[in-house]
This record gives structure tokens, C-alpha cells and sequence, in this order.
């Protein structure tokens, strides 16, 4: 797409911190001038196992991960978002949690979300039982932030199945919904798709979903099908199952259009129930 302002990157990671690495600069560098934000899936730089992942836990701000997205940010001069790594948590330094980075173009931290909902489920494929609180303490704030292509909220993967988290988001001004995932193969060709258009409808707010894709380990597969889904829940660009970058222009003015013609937020009679308990990290800065 030749006016893209926005990429979202399919991606097939595993266990090796520089194959991963490798694989999401290569889409990078075959983006077109436009773009001025690229987001990953969930797990975009390890997807292993809880002792990896705590092997691989950083500070917020410091580490080699981050050193090596902000370089590539610099070198590239885009907005990048991190779908998801192991952070140290904030309230409590003996945990980690599964964290969703924003850096801009110079390289700096822009917005941090750690994931509030812990997938804990069993699901009839190899891998059978899911236990993610079992490594990450859940998050504690929401966050939404402005970026070069509009105002941002973000969300990481199984955040997907609960509403009131989206609309919060859009309560604090959200355009943009970031979903990064790694939605198994079993529950993402059920309700992938359909969770994405209802969250999207609901809250009239674009969602980007970046996606993992393929199969991780000996027991782990992904559904993939990368998508970019606007206000009306039209799917403006799917990526079903390429390894590769899915590139899509995203026009905030047209939500303004579609709140003016149907104001749900204003004929909403139910408050949200998340605004109170969590804490608001929104950002105005660009």
C-alpha cells in the first residue's frame, strides 16, 4: 500500500532473543518511507517459557532488548511498539510482567502497559493448559498515549475478551486500540476475528492486531491472521498467514464522522467499571 502510515508485523518468533530480532528488522526495512509506526505481536522477542522469560526480564529503560529496539527505532526513524517482553514489574520488584513497549523515533520510552488479564485457561490442542499467572503478575494501569497517527490505547492479546477494558480506553480518548497477540490456532479461528470487529464497533475506535503466526516449540501454534479493523468493524487488511509485514493507512478524522452520526459514548447509561480502580498513565506528549 503505497500511502501506508502504519505497519503491523506477522511474525513467527521462538526461543533465540537474535533470530527474533533479525526477523522483525528484515520487515522493517522493506517498509516504504510513509510509515511512521510499526507494531509487533505479543512475545515478539522471545516466545519460550517462564524460565526464559524471567532469565530475560529488564528494568524499564535498560537492558538489551530494549537497547536493540531503540536502536532499530533510531536507525529507521519509525515509531515501533514492542507487542510484548518480560519487564521487571513496577509494584513489586521479585515479579515480572508481560509488557507492551512504545518507543518513538529517537529512540525514547514512550508509553509502557503491563497486561491486565492473565490467560489461564485450558484449550483442547497439544498444549492443553495455559497458566500465564503462573510467571507475570497482572498489570495495574491503563494506558493511553498520542502518536504520530492518532491517540493510542493499549492492550496486549487476551485483554480481548473484556470490554470494559476498551471502553475505558476510548473513555480516556483512544482512537487507536493496539491488540498484540498470540491467540492460539483453536481459539483464534473461533473468535479472533470476531472479538476484533465487536471490540472495534463497540468503542468505534480503529483496532491494529499484529499477530504471531505458526508453530513455537513442540506444542505452542498461533493463529495468525494480522488485522487492521476500523470503526464500522470493516477489516481494512488481513495478513492470513505470511511471515511478513501487513501495511495499512489509518485515518482518525473519519471516527470523528461515525461518533457525530451515532454518539454511543454519549447515550452509554453504564459506567465503566475499570476507569475508578485503575490508575491513568495517558500521555500527551508527541
Amino acid at each position: 500500500m503505497r500511502n501506508a502510515n502504519v505497519a503491523l508485523l506477522q511474525l513467527c518468533s521462538g526461543d533465540q532473543v537474535r533470530d527474533n530480532l533479525a526477523q522483525i528488522e528484515q520487515q522493517i526495512k522493506q517498509l516504504n518511507a510513509g510509515v511512521k509506526l510499526v507494531m509487533t505481536p505479543e512475545n515478539a522477542l522471545l516466545f519460550a517459557n517462564a524460565e526464559a522469560y524471567r532469565h530475560h526480564a529488564e528494568s524499564e529503560g535498560d537492558g538489551p532488548l530494549q537497547q536493540a529496539v531503540r536502536e532499530m527505532a533510531r536507525r529507521y526513524g519509525v515509531w515501533l511498539l514492542v507487542g510484548s517482553m518480560p519487564l521487571i514489574s513496577r509494584e513489586n520488584p521479585q515479579r515480572i510482567t508481560t509488557s507492551s513497549l512504545l518507543f518513538d523515533d529517537r529512540g525514547d520510552i514512550r508509553a509502557r502497559y503491563d497486561k491486565l488479564h492473565m490467560f489461564d485457561v485450558d484449550i483442547n490442542d497439544m498444549h492443553a493448559h495455559y497458566r500465564e499467572s503462573d510467571t507475570y503478575q497482572h498489570g495495574q494501569q491503563l494506558t493511553v498515549v498520542d502518536t504520530p497517527v492518532g491517540r493510542l490505547g493499549m492492550t496486549v492479546c487476551y485483554d480481548l475478551r473484556f470490554p470494559a477494558l476498551y471502553q475505558a480506553l476510548r473513555d480516556q480518548g483512544a482512537e487507536l486500540i493496539s491488540v498484540p497477540a498470540a491467540f492460539t490456532r483453536v481459539t483464534g479461528e473461533a473468535h479472533w476475528e470476531i472479538l476484533l470487529r465487536a471490540r472495534a464497533i463497540e468503542n468505534q475506535c480503529i483496532l491494529l492486531a499484529p499477530a504471531q503466526v505458526g508453530r513455537h516449540g513442540l506444542t505452542r501454534r498461533t493463529w495468525g491472521h494480522t488485522m487492521a479493523v476500523d470503526g464500522w468493524g470493516k477489516i481494512l487488511a488481513e495478513n492470513p498467514d505470511a511471515v511478513s509485514a501487513l501495511k495499512v493507512r489509518v485515518d482518525t478524522g473519519v471516527l470523528k464522522t461515525l461518533r457525530a452520526q451515532m454518539p454511543v459514548q454519549q447515550h452509554n447509561r453504564f459506567q465503566t467499571s475499570l476507569t475508578a480502580p485503575f490508575e491513568n498513565t495517558s500521555s500527551n506528549k508527541e
